[in-house]
């Protein structure tokens, strides 16, 4: 239950760090790059049932 929340919160911040948007258009793709990167980890980590 907690690493569903955990995914979908990161899967909004994720969407919300998008360059494409006015607030975040200043900030380049670093911050939805490094949210993909944690996105990423913790869907092995779900794979390979560590969480």
């Amino acid at each position: 239950m907690l690493s569903t929340i955990l995914i979908v919160i990161l899967i909004l911040l994720l969407v919300g760090a998008i360059p494409a948007w006015p607030h975040s258009s200043g900030w380049g793709y670093g911050p939805s790059g490094i949210l993909g990167t944690i996105l990423i980890i913790i869907l092995i980590l779900m794979l390979l049932g560590r969480i």
